[in-house]
Protein backbone atom coordinates (compact mmCIF):
# COMPACT_ATOMS: atom_id res chain seq x y z
CA UNK A 1 0.00 0.00 0.00
CA UNK A 2 2.76 2.24 1.13
CA UNK A 3 3.85 3.39 -2.17
CA UNK A 4 0.48 5.57 -3.25
CA UNK A 5 2.25 7.99 -1.82
CA UNK A 6 1.89 11.16 -3.97
CA UNK A 7 -0.21 12.90 -6.46
CA UNK A 8 1.86 13.86 -9.21
CA UNK A 9 3.04 16.96 -9.00
CA UNK A 10 3.89 19.26 -11.85
CA UNK A 11 7.52 19.97 -11.08
CA UNK A 12 10.82 18.06 -10.71
CA UNK A 13 11.57 17.85 -14.54
CA UNK A 14 15.15 17.11 -15.07
CA UNK A 15 15.92 20.74 -16.24
CA UNK A 16 15.64 24.11 -13.91
CA UNK A 17 15.22 23.61 -10.49
CA UNK A 18 13.81 20.38 -9.07
CA UNK A 19 10.42 20.90 -7.63
CA UNK A 20 9.53 21.27 -3.80
CA UNK A 21 9.46 18.11 -2.84
CA UNK A 22 10.56 16.43 0.63
CA UNK A 23 9.80 13.47 2.19
CA UNK A 24 7.91 13.77 5.66
CA UNK A 25 7.17 10.60 8.22
CA UNK A 26 4.02 11.54 10.25
CA UNK A 27 3.77 9.39 13.72
CA UNK A 28 0.01 9.02 15.62
CA UNK A 29 -1.13 8.85 18.61
CA UNK A 30 -4.46 8.89 20.29
CA UNK A 31 -6.34 9.49 23.59
CA UNK A 32 -9.31 8.73 25.08
CA UNK A 33 -10.69 6.57 22.66
CA UNK A 34 -14.18 5.30 23.08
CA UNK A 35 -14.45 1.58 24.32
CA UNK A 36 -16.50 -0.36 22.09
CA UNK A 37 -15.46 -3.66 23.62
CA UNK A 38 -17.79 -5.63 26.45
CA UNK A 39 -14.83 -7.63 28.26
CA UNK A 40 -12.21 -5.36 26.82
CA UNK A 41 -10.82 -2.48 25.71
CA UNK A 42 -11.14 -1.38 22.31
CA UNK A 43 -8.48 -2.63 19.74
CA UNK A 44 -7.44 0.59 18.26
CA UNK A 45 -5.61 0.84 14.13
CA UNK A 46 -5.90 4.37 12.36
CA UNK A 47 -6.06 4.68 8.65
CA UNK A 48 -4.77 7.14 6.96
CA UNK A 49 -6.97 8.15 3.60
CA UNK A 50 -5.56 10.66 0.77
CA UNK A 51 -8.01 12.26 -1.09
CA UNK A 52 -7.09 12.56 -5.04
CA UNK A 53 -9.11 13.71 -7.39
CA UNK A 54 -11.89 14.18 -5.28
CA UNK A 55 -11.73 10.83 -4.23
CA UNK A 56 -10.70 9.30 -0.28
CA UNK A 57 -8.77 6.04 -0.93
CA UNK A 58 -6.92 4.14 2.07
CA UNK A 59 -3.60 4.98 2.14
CA UNK A 60 -1.68 3.29 4.43
CA UNK A 61 -2.71 1.87 8.19
CA UNK A 62 -1.18 1.45 11.42
CA UNK A 63 -0.68 -1.57 13.75
CA UNK A 64 -3.16 -3.03 15.44
CA UNK A 65 -2.98 -1.84 19.97
CA UNK A 66 -4.53 -4.89 21.52
CA UNK A 67 -7.43 -3.54 24.26
CA UNK A 68 -5.81 0.61 24.44
CA UNK A 69 -7.64 3.70 24.67
CA UNK A 70 -4.53 5.63 24.76
CA UNK A 71 -2.27 4.18 22.07
CA UNK A 72 0.94 5.52 20.29
CA UNK A 73 1.72 3.64 17.53
CA UNK A 74 4.88 2.86 15.88
CA UNK A 75 4.07 2.62 12.31
CA UNK A 76 5.77 5.23 10.26
CA UNK A 77 3.62 7.19 7.37
CA UNK A 78 6.09 8.35 4.85
CA UNK A 79 4.56 10.81 2.35
CA UNK A 80 5.64 13.15 -0.38
CA UNK A 81 5.17 16.69 0.36
CA UNK A 82 4.84 19.14 -2.00
CA UNK A 83 4.77 23.06 -1.14
CA UNK A 84 2.17 23.92 -4.09
CA UNK A 85 -0.03 21.49 -3.72
CA UNK A 86 -2.87 21.32 -1.09
CA UNK A 87 -2.72 17.69 -0.17
CA UNK A 88 -5.76 16.77 2.15
CA UNK A 89 -5.64 14.04 4.63
CA UNK A 90 -7.90 12.06 6.53
CA UNK A 91 -7.03 9.85 9.81
CA UNK A 92 -10.13 7.29 10.89
CA UNK A 93 -9.45 5.15 13.69
CA UNK A 94 -11.57 1.59 13.99
CA UNK A 95 -11.82 -0.74 16.80
CA UNK A 96 -10.16 -3.98 15.00
CA UNK A 97 -11.80 -7.05 14.94
CA UNK A 98 -10.14 -10.30 14.38
CA UNK A 99 -6.77 -10.04 11.41
CA UNK A 100 -7.50 -6.59 10.29
CA UNK A 101 -10.56 -7.00 9.24
CA UNK A 102 -12.78 -3.22 9.80
CA UNK A 103 -16.41 -3.43 10.04
CA UNK A 104 -18.86 -1.80 8.44
CA UNK A 105 -21.15 -1.47 11.75
CA UNK A 106 -21.13 2.30 13.15
CA UNK A 107 -19.93 0.63 16.39
CA UNK A 108 -16.61 0.00 14.98
CA UNK A 109 -15.85 3.45 14.29
CA UNK A 110 -14.18 5.45 16.98
CA UNK A 111 -13.46 8.94 15.42
CA UNK A 112 -11.90 10.57 12.40
CA UNK A 113 -10.83 14.25 11.51
CA UNK A 114 -9.56 15.64 8.09
CA UNK A 115 -6.60 18.14 7.67
CA UNK A 116 -4.04 18.94 5.49
CA UNK A 117 -0.69 17.89 5.24
CA UNK A 118 0.76 21.74 4.72
CA UNK A 119 -1.36 21.78 7.98
CA UNK A 120 1.09 18.92 9.62
CA UNK A 121 4.00 20.59 8.74
CA UNK A 122 3.40 24.29 9.47
CA UNK A 123 2.67 22.91 12.91
CA UNK A 124 4.91 20.15 13.45
CA UNK A 125 2.83 18.99 15.71
CA UNK A 126 -1.14 18.79 15.90
CA UNK A 127 -3.61 17.68 18.33
CA UNK A 128 -7.07 17.37 16.88
CA UNK A 129 -10.86 15.86 18.29
CA UNK A 130 -11.95 13.14 16.76
CA UNK A 131 -15.40 12.98 15.33
CA UNK A 132 -18.07 11.11 14.66
CA UNK A 133 -21.25 10.87 11.89
CA UNK A 134 -23.04 14.17 12.12
CA UNK A 135 -20.49 16.16 13.57
CA UNK A 136 -20.85 14.99 17.21
CA UNK A 137 -17.45 14.75 18.86
CA UNK A 138 -16.20 10.84 19.48
CA UNK A 139 -15.31 10.23 23.65
CA UNK A 140 -17.83 10.55 26.71
CA UNK A 141 -18.16 14.24 26.02
CA UNK A 142 -21.45 15.85 25.22
CA UNK A 143 -20.18 18.58 23.48
CA UNK A 144 -22.13 18.39 20.01
CA UNK A 145 -20.90 21.31 17.91
CA UNK A 146 -18.28 20.89 15.92
CA UNK A 147 -15.50 23.41 16.02
CA UNK A 148 -14.01 25.47 12.65
CA UNK A 149 -10.63 26.33 13.52
CA UNK A 150 -7.46 24.46 14.61
CA UNK A 151 -6.71 26.81 17.89
CA UNK A 152 -10.41 26.25 18.94
CA UNK A 153 -9.74 21.96 18.58
CA UNK A 154 -6.67 22.45 20.99
CA UNK A 155 -8.69 24.38 23.63
CA UNK A 156 -11.60 21.50 23.59
CA UNK A 157 -8.67 19.31 24.28
CA UNK A 158 -6.38 21.09 26.87
CA UNK A 159 -8.71 22.83 29.04
CA UNK A 160 -12.47 21.26 27.86
CA UNK A 161 -13.72 18.11 28.87
CA UNK A 162 -10.76 15.94 28.95
CA UNK A 163 -13.02 12.65 27.80
CA UNK A 164 -12.99 13.91 24.26
CA UNK A 165 -11.44 11.31 22.13
CA UNK A 166 -8.28 13.27 20.08
CA UNK A 167 -5.42 12.22 17.71
CA UNK A 168 -1.83 13.69 17.91
CA UNK A 169 0.18 13.40 14.93
CA UNK A 170 3.74 14.58 14.57
CA UNK A 171 5.39 15.69 11.17
CA UNK A 172 8.92 15.28 10.58
CA UNK A 173 10.93 16.24 7.27
CA UNK A 174 13.73 13.72 5.92
CA UNK A 175 16.41 15.62 4.06
CA UNK A 176 17.30 13.92 1.35
CA UNK A 177 21.08 12.81 2.27
CA UNK A 178 20.83 11.81 6.02
CA UNK A 179 19.94 7.86 5.34
CA UNK A 180 18.77 5.16 7.24
CA UNK A 181 19.74 2.61 9.88
CA UNK A 182 19.67 -1.29 10.17
CA UNK A 183 19.66 -2.52 13.93
CA UNK A 184 19.69 -6.11 14.92
CA UNK A 185 18.62 -6.17 18.81
CA UNK A 186 18.13 -9.57 20.87
CA UNK A 187 18.25 -10.04 24.69
CA UNK A 188 19.60 -12.16 27.45
CA UNK A 189 18.31 -13.60 30.49
CA UNK A 190 15.55 -11.59 30.63
CA UNK A 191 13.37 -11.01 33.63
CA UNK A 192 10.66 -14.06 33.72
CA UNK A 193 7.13 -12.01 34.94
CA UNK A 194 4.37 -15.25 34.27
CA UNK A 195 3.59 -17.46 36.97
CA UNK A 196 3.15 -20.43 34.57
CA UNK A 197 5.21 -19.41 31.13
CA UNK A 198 8.31 -17.40 30.30
CA UNK A 199 7.44 -13.67 29.68
CA UNK A 200 6.85 -12.71 26.19
CA UNK A 201 9.20 -9.28 25.52
CA UNK A 202 9.22 -6.83 23.39
CA UNK A 203 11.22 -4.07 23.04
CA UNK A 204 10.36 0.12 22.60
CA UNK A 205 12.87 2.95 21.71
CA UNK A 206 12.59 6.55 22.44
CA UNK A 207 13.77 9.34 21.40
CA UNK A 208 14.02 12.41 23.99
CA UNK A 209 13.54 15.66 22.23
CA UNK A 210 15.22 18.87 22.92
CA UNK A 211 12.10 20.00 25.35
CA UNK A 212 12.64 16.47 27.50
CA UNK A 213 9.15 14.93 25.69
CA UNK A 214 9.73 11.29 24.63
CA UNK A 215 9.00 10.39 20.92
CA UNK A 216 8.80 6.41 20.32
CA UNK A 217 10.65 5.46 17.66
CA UNK A 218 10.06 1.73 17.01
CA UNK A 219 8.31 -0.75 18.65
CA UNK A 220 9.41 -4.49 18.34
CA UNK A 221 7.07 -7.25 17.49
CA UNK A 222 6.21 -9.68 20.59
CA UNK A 223 8.98 -13.03 21.24
CA UNK A 224 6.53 -15.55 23.04
CA UNK A 225 7.08 -17.75 25.83
CA UNK A 226 11.53 -16.74 25.60
CA UNK A 227 13.88 -14.81 28.30
CA UNK A 228 16.14 -14.85 25.21
CA UNK A 229 14.70 -12.92 22.52
CA UNK A 230 16.22 -12.26 18.72
CA UNK A 231 14.24 -9.55 17.87
CA UNK A 232 13.66 -8.92 14.03
CA UNK A 233 16.11 -6.22 12.22
CA UNK A 234 14.21 -3.52 11.82
CA UNK A 235 14.89 -0.03 9.55
CA UNK A 236 14.80 3.34 10.88
CA UNK A 237 15.64 7.22 9.46
CA UNK A 238 18.35 8.92 11.31
CA UNK A 239 15.82 11.81 11.68
CA UNK A 240 13.68 9.56 12.73
CA UNK A 241 15.76 7.82 15.77
CA UNK A 242 17.86 10.14 16.36
CA UNK A 243 17.34 14.06 14.83
CA UNK A 244 20.86 13.23 13.18
CA UNK A 245 22.72 14.00 16.36
CA UNK A 246 24.62 10.97 17.27
CA UNK A 247 24.57 12.27 21.33
CA UNK A 248 20.80 12.37 21.27
CA UNK A 249 19.57 10.15 23.97
CA UNK A 250 17.41 7.11 23.33
CA UNK A 251 15.16 5.86 26.05
CA UNK A 252 14.68 1.74 25.55
CA UNK A 253 12.13 0.00 27.41
CA UNK A 254 11.72 -3.67 27.26
CA UNK A 255 8.29 -5.20 28.67
CA UNK A 256 6.40 -8.60 29.16
CA UNK A 257 3.00 -8.43 26.64
CA UNK A 258 -0.47 -8.93 28.34
CA UNK A 259 -3.27 -9.31 25.62
CA UNK A 260 -4.90 -7.12 28.08
CA UNK A 261 -2.43 -4.00 27.14
CA UNK A 262 -1.25 -4.24 31.19
CA UNK A 263 2.08 -4.91 29.96
CA UNK A 264 4.77 -6.07 32.56
CA UNK A 265 7.76 -3.54 32.94
CA UNK A 266 10.87 -5.95 32.72
CA UNK A 267 13.74 -3.04 32.55
CA UNK A 268 15.15 0.06 30.61
CA UNK A 269 18.43 1.60 29.35
CA UNK A 270 19.59 4.55 27.68
CA UNK A 271 21.39 4.60 24.43
CA UNK A 272 22.81 6.98 21.79
CA UNK A 273 23.87 6.45 18.38
CA UNK A 274 26.77 6.99 18.57
CA UNK A 275 27.45 3.72 21.33
CA UNK A 276 25.78 2.06 18.98
CA UNK A 277 28.09 2.44 16.10
CA UNK A 278 30.94 1.05 18.42
CA UNK A 279 29.87 -2.50 17.27
CA UNK A 280 32.73 -3.75 15.38
CA UNK A 281 33.47 -6.66 13.28
CA UNK A 282 32.51 -9.84 15.98
CA UNK A 283 32.16 -7.18 18.38
CA UNK A 284 28.50 -6.23 20.01
CA UNK A 285 27.32 -3.45 22.18
CA UNK A 286 25.39 -4.97 25.46
CA UNK A 287 23.43 -2.49 27.85
CA UNK A 288 22.36 -3.83 31.42
CA UNK A 289 18.44 -3.55 31.23
CA UNK A 290 17.29 -2.33 34.50
CA UNK A 291 14.07 -2.10 37.03
CA UNK A 292 14.63 0.99 39.17
CA UNK A 293 12.28 -0.06 41.76
CA UNK A 294 14.26 -3.15 41.90
CA UNK A 295 17.52 -1.34 42.20
CA UNK A 296 16.33 0.49 45.26
CA UNK A 297 14.60 -2.40 46.54
CA UNK A 298 17.54 -5.62 46.25
CA UNK A 299 20.56 -5.60 47.92
CA UNK A 300 22.47 -8.00 44.87
CA UNK A 301 20.12 -6.66 42.05
CA UNK A 302 22.34 -6.40 38.87
CA UNK A 303 20.05 -6.42 36.01
CA UNK A 304 17.01 -7.69 34.31
CA UNK A 305 18.15 -8.90 31.71
CA UNK A 306 20.91 -7.86 29.01
CA UNK A 307 20.55 -6.19 25.47
CA UNK A 308 22.14 -6.78 22.56
CA UNK A 309 22.91 -5.09 19.33
CA UNK A 310 24.47 -7.84 17.92
CA UNK A 311 24.62 -5.62 14.02
CA UNK A 312 24.18 -2.16 12.46
CA UNK A 313 23.74 -1.13 9.07
CA UNK A 314 24.22 2.41 7.57
CA UNK A 315 22.13 2.81 4.67
CA UNK A 316 22.77 6.17 2.83
CA UNK A 317 19.80 7.79 0.51
CA UNK A 318 20.66 8.56 -2.33
CA UNK A 319 18.88 11.57 -4.70
CA UNK A 320 19.08 11.55 -8.38
CA UNK A 321 21.46 14.10 -8.53
CA UNK A 322 24.02 11.87 -6.70
CA UNK A 323 23.83 9.86 -9.26
CA UNK A 324 23.61 12.46 -12.20
CA UNK A 325 26.90 14.05 -10.55
CA UNK A 326 28.51 10.50 -10.41
CA UNK A 327 28.29 10.30 -14.26
CA UNK A 328 25.54 8.72 -15.16
CA UNK A 329 24.40 9.10 -18.63
CA UNK A 330 20.74 9.88 -19.48
CA UNK A 331 20.14 8.25 -23.07
CA UNK A 332 17.64 9.73 -25.28
CA UNK A 333 15.57 7.96 -27.69
CA UNK A 334 12.82 8.97 -29.51
CA UNK A 335 9.91 6.68 -31.32
CA UNK A 336 7.66 8.52 -33.86
CA UNK A 337 3.87 7.22 -35.18
CA UNK A 338 3.77 7.05 -38.97
CA UNK A 339 0.38 5.46 -39.40
CA UNK A 340 -1.77 6.85 -42.13
CA UNK A 341 -4.30 8.35 -39.74
CA UNK A 342 -1.32 11.50 -39.01
CA UNK A 343 -3.03 12.31 -42.38
CA UNK A 344 -0.76 12.83 -45.18
CA UNK A 345 1.88 15.30 -44.81
CA UNK A 346 1.69 17.15 -47.99
CA UNK A 347 -1.85 18.38 -46.66
CA UNK A 348 -1.85 20.90 -44.43
CA UNK A 349 -4.20 19.14 -41.76
CA UNK A 350 -2.05 16.35 -41.27
CA UNK A 351 -0.67 15.74 -38.50
CA UNK A 352 3.07 15.71 -40.00
CA UNK A 353 2.61 18.21 -42.58
CA UNK A 354 5.78 20.58 -42.15
CA UNK A 355 4.85 24.10 -41.85
CA UNK A 356 7.62 26.64 -42.69
CA UNK A 357 6.25 29.16 -39.81
CA UNK A 358 5.58 26.60 -36.66
CA UNK A 359 6.89 23.71 -35.60
CA UNK A 360 3.42 20.38 -35.63
CA UNK A 361 2.74 18.85 -32.91
CA UNK A 362 5.27 16.13 -32.95
CA UNK A 363 7.96 18.29 -33.39
CA UNK A 364 6.83 20.66 -30.31
CA UNK A 365 6.44 17.89 -28.14
CA UNK A 366 10.03 16.12 -29.27
CA UNK A 367 11.78 19.55 -28.96
CA UNK A 368 10.34 20.69 -25.16
CA UNK A 369 11.33 17.14 -23.92
CA UNK A 370 14.66 16.57 -25.91
CA UNK A 371 16.46 19.71 -25.29
CA UNK A 372 16.09 18.80 -21.30
CA UNK A 373 17.43 15.31 -21.77
CA UNK A 374 20.07 16.36 -23.93
CA UNK A 375 21.89 18.22 -20.69
CA UNK A 376 22.37 15.14 -19.47
CA UNK A 377 23.72 13.10 -22.15
CA UNK A 378 27.69 13.65 -22.51
CA UNK A 379 28.10 13.13 -26.60
CA UNK A 380 24.68 14.56 -27.43
CA UNK A 381 23.41 11.66 -29.96
CA UNK A 382 20.15 10.56 -30.09
CA UNK A 383 18.54 7.30 -31.28
CA UNK A 384 15.86 8.42 -33.46
CA UNK A 385 13.03 5.37 -34.82
CA UNK A 386 9.83 5.44 -36.13
CA UNK A 387 6.84 2.55 -36.88
CA UNK A 388 3.76 2.46 -38.70
CA UNK A 389 4.97 2.90 -41.84
CA UNK A 390 6.25 1.29 -45.53
CA UNK A 391 10.03 1.87 -45.73
CA UNK A 392 12.49 2.01 -48.89
CA UNK A 393 13.74 0.23 -50.69
CA UNK A 394 11.31 -2.70 -50.29
CA UNK A 395 8.49 -0.79 -48.55
CA UNK A 396 7.57 -3.10 -46.34
CA UNK A 397 5.59 -2.31 -43.23
CA UNK A 398 7.71 -2.01 -40.58
CA UNK A 399 7.59 -0.92 -36.51
CA UNK A 400 11.35 -0.15 -35.78
CA UNK A 401 13.19 1.47 -38.08
CA UNK A 402 15.78 4.04 -38.18
CA UNK A 403 14.26 7.97 -39.57
CA UNK A 404 18.04 8.34 -40.88
CA UNK A 405 17.36 5.24 -42.73
CA UNK A 406 20.77 3.50 -40.91
CA UNK A 407 19.94 0.30 -39.16
CA UNK A 408 23.85 0.23 -37.96
CA UNK A 409 23.94 3.76 -36.38
CA UNK A 410 20.45 5.31 -36.13
CA UNK A 411 21.57 7.85 -33.39
CA UNK A 412 21.42 11.47 -34.75
CA UNK A 413 23.31 14.74 -33.62
CA UNK A 414 21.57 16.93 -30.90
CA UNK A 415 18.23 17.18 -31.33
CA UNK A 416 18.26 19.53 -34.54
CA UNK A 417 19.92 16.23 -35.71
CA UNK A 418 16.87 14.79 -34.89
CA UNK A 419 14.52 17.27 -36.34
CA UNK A 420 16.47 17.42 -39.57
CA UNK A 421 16.04 13.38 -39.93
CA UNK A 422 12.21 13.36 -38.92
CA UNK A 423 11.73 16.06 -41.85
CA UNK A 424 14.18 14.55 -44.56
CA UNK A 425 12.35 10.94 -43.56
CA UNK A 426 8.50 12.25 -44.48
CA UNK A 427 9.26 12.50 -48.21
CA UNK A 428 10.39 9.18 -48.13
CA UNK A 429 7.79 6.72 -46.64
CA UNK A 430 4.11 5.94 -46.79
CA UNK A 431 2.13 6.39 -44.08
CA UNK A 432 0.33 3.24 -43.25
CA UNK A 433 -0.30 1.26 -39.96
CA UNK A 434 -1.45 -0.60 -37.53
CA UNK A 435 0.10 1.75 -34.17
CA UNK A 436 2.67 -1.25 -32.60
CA UNK A 437 4.62 -0.24 -30.23
CA UNK A 438 5.71 -2.81 -28.33
CA UNK A 439 8.39 -3.79 -30.89
CA UNK A 440 10.32 -0.53 -30.45
CA UNK A 441 10.00 -0.76 -26.04
CA UNK A 442 11.46 -4.43 -26.34
CA UNK A 443 14.61 -3.26 -28.62
CA UNK A 444 15.25 -0.60 -26.13
CA UNK A 445 14.80 -2.75 -23.24
CA UNK A 446 16.96 -5.53 -24.70
CA UNK A 447 19.86 -2.51 -25.32
CA UNK A 448 19.09 -1.32 -21.54
CA UNK A 449 18.99 -4.84 -19.62
CA UNK A 450 22.56 -5.36 -21.79
CA UNK A 451 24.63 -2.40 -20.50
CA UNK A 452 22.48 -3.40 -16.91
CA UNK A 453 24.70 -6.22 -16.76
CA UNK A 454 27.43 -3.70 -16.04
CA UNK A 455 26.95 -2.80 -12.10
CA UNK A 456 26.92 0.43 -11.90
CA UNK A 457 24.81 3.66 -12.21
CA UNK A 458 26.37 4.87 -15.69
CA UNK A 459 23.48 5.07 -18.61
CA UNK A 460 19.88 5.31 -18.03
CA UNK A 461 17.15 5.63 -21.23
CA UNK A 462 14.71 7.67 -21.78
CA UNK A 463 11.97 6.61 -24.59
CA UNK A 464 9.47 9.02 -25.69
CA UNK A 465 6.57 7.45 -28.03
CA UNK A 466 4.81 10.25 -30.05
CA UNK A 467 1.96 8.79 -31.24
CA UNK A 468 -1.64 10.04 -32.67
CA UNK A 469 -3.66 7.29 -31.37
CA UNK A 470 -4.16 4.62 -28.95
CA UNK A 471 -1.80 1.24 -29.30
CA UNK A 472 -3.49 -1.46 -31.98
CA UNK A 473 -1.20 -4.08 -30.28
CA UNK A 474 -2.09 -3.46 -26.25
CA UNK A 475 -1.72 -6.71 -25.08
CA UNK A 476 2.14 -6.84 -26.21
CA UNK A 477 2.69 -2.93 -25.70
CA UNK A 478 1.92 -4.58 -21.71
CA UNK A 479 3.91 -7.53 -21.57
CA UNK A 480 6.66 -5.39 -23.03
CA UNK A 481 6.67 -2.52 -20.54
CA UNK A 482 6.51 -4.87 -17.44
CA UNK A 483 9.55 -6.21 -18.85
CA UNK A 484 11.40 -3.17 -19.49
CA UNK A 485 10.05 -2.62 -15.64
CA UNK A 486 12.95 -4.26 -14.35
CA UNK A 487 15.34 -2.46 -16.69
CA UNK A 488 17.07 1.23 -16.34
CA UNK A 489 14.25 2.84 -18.71
CA UNK A 490 11.54 5.21 -18.57
CA UNK A 491 9.07 5.70 -21.13
CA UNK A 492 7.01 8.71 -22.42
CA UNK A 493 4.43 8.80 -24.30
CA UNK A 494 2.31 11.58 -25.74
CA UNK A 495 -0.89 11.36 -27.23
CA UNK A 496 -0.67 13.91 -30.75
CA UNK A 497 -3.90 14.83 -31.81
CA UNK A 498 -7.45 14.90 -30.94
CA UNK A 499 -8.14 11.10 -30.70
CA UNK A 500 -9.04 9.67 -27.82
CA UNK A 501 -6.39 8.60 -25.44
CA UNK A 502 -9.16 7.13 -22.59
CA UNK A 503 -7.70 3.98 -23.20
CA UNK A 504 -3.79 4.67 -22.76
CA UNK A 505 -4.18 5.50 -19.19
CA UNK A 506 -4.38 2.29 -18.74
CA UNK A 507 -0.36 2.10 -19.42
CA UNK A 508 0.40 4.96 -16.55
CA UNK A 509 0.78 3.59 -13.65
CA UNK A 510 -1.07 6.28 -11.45
CA UNK A 511 -4.33 4.51 -11.29
CA UNK A 512 -3.33 1.66 -10.47
CA UNK A 513 -0.54 -1.18 -10.82
CA UNK A 514 0.25 -1.90 -14.84
CA UNK A 515 -0.34 -6.08 -15.15
CA UNK A 516 0.78 -8.18 -18.14
CA UNK A 517 -2.57 -10.00 -20.02
CA UNK A 518 -0.87 -13.30 -17.63
CA UNK A 519 -1.50 -11.24 -14.69
CA UNK A 520 2.40 -10.37 -13.49
CA UNK A 521 2.49 -6.62 -12.22
CA UNK A 522 5.48 -4.49 -13.21
CA UNK A 523 8.35 -3.85 -10.78
CA UNK A 524 8.09 -0.15 -10.97
CA UNK A 525 6.14 2.41 -12.75
CA UNK A 526 8.44 3.56 -15.84
CA UNK A 527 5.29 4.91 -17.97
CA UNK A 528 4.49 8.32 -17.95
CA UNK A 529 1.28 9.17 -20.91
CA UNK A 530 -0.32 12.90 -21.50
CA UNK A 531 -2.16 14.15 -24.30
CA UNK A 532 -0.15 16.71 -25.95
CA UNK A 533 -3.88 19.12 -26.21
CA UNK A 534 -3.54 19.81 -22.57
CA UNK A 535 -0.39 21.94 -23.10
CA UNK A 536 -1.66 23.13 -26.58
CA UNK A 537 -2.17 27.11 -25.04
CA UNK A 538 1.21 26.27 -22.52
CA UNK A 539 5.09 27.01 -22.73
CA UNK A 540 7.28 24.32 -24.22
CA UNK A 541 8.61 24.14 -20.90
CA UNK A 542 5.42 22.87 -19.12
CA UNK A 543 5.12 19.84 -21.46
CA UNK A 544 8.43 18.99 -20.63
CA UNK A 545 8.18 19.54 -16.59
CA UNK A 546 4.62 17.07 -16.51
CA UNK A 547 5.77 14.68 -18.65
CA UNK A 548 9.98 14.55 -16.84
CA UNK A 549 8.41 14.74 -13.45
CA UNK A 550 8.50 11.23 -12.61
CA UNK A 551 12.20 10.53 -14.15
CA UNK A 552 14.04 11.46 -11.03
CA UNK A 553 12.25 9.22 -8.91
CA UNK A 554 12.13 6.42 -11.45
CA UNK A 555 16.03 6.80 -11.64
CA UNK A 556 16.59 6.44 -7.89
CA UNK A 557 13.91 3.37 -7.90
CA UNK A 558 16.13 1.51 -10.44
CA UNK A 559 19.57 1.69 -8.64
CA UNK A 560 17.95 1.07 -5.37
CA UNK A 561 16.40 -1.59 -6.17
CA UNK A 562 19.59 -3.04 -8.10
CA UNK A 563 21.43 -1.45 -4.76
CA UNK A 564 24.28 0.23 -6.92
CA UNK A 565 25.24 3.18 -5.83
CA UNK A 566 26.02 6.45 -7.63
CA UNK A 567 29.59 6.08 -8.90
CA UNK A 568 32.07 9.08 -6.93
CA UNK A 569 31.76 12.14 -8.77
CA UNK A 570 34.47 13.69 -10.37
CA UNK A 571 36.30 16.16 -8.73
CA UNK A 572 36.61 19.92 -9.45
CA UNK A 573 39.41 21.76 -10.04
CA UNK A 574 39.51 23.26 -6.76
CA UNK A 575 38.65 20.07 -5.30
CA UNK A 576 41.12 17.74 -4.05
CA UNK A 577 40.85 14.19 -5.55
CA UNK A 578 41.68 12.54 -1.63
CA UNK A 579 37.99 13.68 -0.49
CA UNK A 580 36.19 13.39 -3.42
CA UNK A 581 33.23 11.85 -2.09
CA UNK A 582 33.07 7.54 -2.25
CA UNK A 583 29.43 6.25 -2.04
CA UNK A 584 28.82 4.21 0.86
CA UNK A 585 26.31 1.78 1.85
Amino acid sequence: MNDVQDGTSPGAALGGPAACVSKVELRVACKALLDRDTLNKSDPCVILMVQAQGQWTEFDRTEVIKSNLHPVFAKVFTLDYYFEEVQKLRFEVYDIHGTHSIGTRDDDFLGGVECTLGQIVAQKKIIKPLFLKYGKYAGKSTITKPLEQSGQDQAVIQTGDERTSSITVHAEEISGNNGYVELFFCAKKLDDKDLFSKSDPFLEIYRINDDGTEQLVHRTEVIKNNLNPVWEPFKVSLISLCSCDEDRKLKCLVWDYDSRGKHDFIGEFYATFREMQKIGSGSKVTWDCMNPKYKLRKKNYKNSGVVILSELKLHRVYSFLDYIMGGCQIHFTVAIDFTASNGDPRNSCSLHYINPYQPNEYLKALIAVGEICQDYDSDKRFSALGFGARIPPNYEVSHDFAINFNPEDDECEEIQGVVEAYQNCLPKIQLYGPTNVSPIISRIAKLSAGEATVKEASRYHILLILTDGVVTDMADTREAIVRASYQPLSIIIVGVGNADFTDMQILDGDDGVLRSPKGEPVLRDIVQFVPFRDFKTASPAALAKCVLAEVPKQVVEYYSHKAICPMPPLPSCDFPASLANTPTE
